[in-house]
């Protein structure tokens, strides 16, 4: 039987959509939540020249996530208008004393200069700066933790147009070209400790979702990415958390999925409670991910003896928390009470969901059951701390470490260390990967790394 020529153009175009889909990776983690398809020209060995296309300095300072649509990398910055930056070392280099950035758990920093708060579309084939863009230029409103930023909010685009937001400013929607569509100027809320915020936006068929948790009225909204109108917004019963939402595509249905530190909250699209576990961890972090039919919460402040890890199946509905003594039920398919990281999102790859913690080890479970395959390992006595999430392709597990080292560690049962990348400089961006390349952010510059013939 022949397929007409209708038939042919609606494969073809679906296959070419699923390519392009593969290619880009258009928020944080990705869509497949830090795993990127396999291919020979993605790096294992990299240095400051070693299989680097190009390399780029980004001016100010940010933690976001780069993304990456085309020929388009997107990535946000705060610049300082009047007392430049220092270039950060390794962060090795800055443990036991103050300085203007992050490592000092309880202190925060403070600053009465004008900043700019920045946009640049950098070219994935060149590293030139296309073009750039002011969102705003103030004095910041409030202060930020030290292991925080002015911007550490990762964009989201869609191929039409890239979403940035902020909780300090609001969002702001760009064309392809660098034109403003629309913006949704905010004021910023206080936050715990006057730490900032961190949440990414997340984005679905024309709509896009933000959590805003603080210390004053922490809300769910939904905006058309057309025009910015304000769809629909819920209170939530929160204070300040930092984890970025996920939308759970399972075979029951479509889910926003929030994460907190007094529960775990689903919604339906249109903001309708529809289950929710309960107490996670002191603070919050950890982006929820989703494989093999099942949604993976987690959350674990390191100072907190409650870091749980849930694997939730399709359907619930309701509070679906464990009683005492429960390690699964009806919906909640395993758990754990104390194994999750505090800052870095976990990661599954294959059949195994592996957890990096924040002080340098990895552990490994069965994803599908919660079997511990292998406990605690270290990765590297020289490593540091780690913050940015892992990532992974062609059987390898990637993770960044403060200083700039990248471990390179063997997917699978058993725990082998590859091997080291350094980049001597410090690093708490979770990178990205497309288009047969590596896009990695350190505190002052930005990479295309790759193996391909150039």
């Amino acid at each position: 039987m022949q397929m007409n020529r209708a038939a042919w153009a609606i494969v073809l175009s679906t296959l070419s959509v699923a390519s392009l889909a593969a290619e880009n990776w258009p928020q944080f983690r990705g869509t497949q939540g830090g795993v990127a398809s396999d291919s020979p020209s993605l790096p294992a060995t990299w240095s400051r020249t070693e299989n680097v296309v190009w390399r780029v300095q980004i001016p100010g300072r940010s933690w976001s996530s780069p993304v990456v649509w085309g020929d388009h990398v997107f990535v946000t910055s705060v610049v300082n208008l009047k007392t430049p930056v220092e270039p950060l070392k390794p962060a090795s280099e800055y443990r036991g004393r103050s300085w203007n950035g992050p490592l000092d758990e309880k202190s925060i920093a403070t600053t009465a200069d004008a900043h700019q708060w920045m946009l640049y579309d950098v070219d994935f084939a060149t590293g030139r700066i296309r073009w750039e863009r002011i969102l705003q230029t103030a004095v910041p409103a409030q202060p930020v933790h030290q292991k925080n930023t002015y911007f550490s909010e990762t964009p989201v685009t869609d191929g039409e147009r890239v979403y940035v937001y902020s909780a300090s400013i609001g969002i702001f929607a760009f064309d392809m070209v660098g034109t403003l569509v629309w913006s949704k100027p905010m004021t910023p809320a206080k936050t715990r400790g006057g730490w900032g915020a961190a949440s990414s936006p997340a984005l679905h068929h024309g709509r896009l979702y933000v959590v805003n948790d603080n210390e004053e009225r922490s809300y769910l909204a939904a905006y058309e990415t057309n025009d910015g109108r304000e769809v629909w917004r819920i209170d939530r019963d929160e204070r300040t958390n930092w984890s970025t939402p996920l939308i759970w595509e399972n075979t029951l249905r479509t889910e926003i999925v929030t994460t907190g530190t007094g529960r775990v909250r689903s919604y339906d699209m249109n903001g309708r409670p529809l289950w929710d576990i309960a107490r996670m961890s002191v603070l919050t972090v950890p982006t929820p991910l989703a494989r093999h039919g099942l949604l993976f919460v987690s959350a674990g402040y390191i100072q907190d003896t409650n870091r749980p890890v849930y694997a939730v199946r399709p359907g619930a509905t309701g509070d679906i928390s464990l009683k005492p003594g429960e390690r699964q039920n009806d919906y909640i398919a395993w758990s754990h009470p104390q194994t999750s990281s505090y800052q870095p999102s976990p990661i599954v790859v294959g059949d195994y969901y592996y957890t990096l913690l924040d002080r340098g080890f990895l552990t490994c479970h069965d994803a599908r059951t919660g079997r511990e395959i292998y406990g605690r390992q270290r990765i590297s006595a020289e490593s540091s701390g780690f913050t940015a999430s892992p990532w992974s392709y062609n059987g390898k597990i990637f993770a960044l470490s403060e200083d700039g080292d990248t471990f390179v560690i063997q997917a699978g049962p058993e725990f082998k260390l590859l091997g080291k990348n350094s980049l001597d400089e410090m690093s708490m961006a979770t990178p990205a990967v497309a288009n047969e390349s590596l896009i990695l952010r350190t505190a002052n510059t930005l990479y295309r790394i790759t193996s391909a013939s150039r």
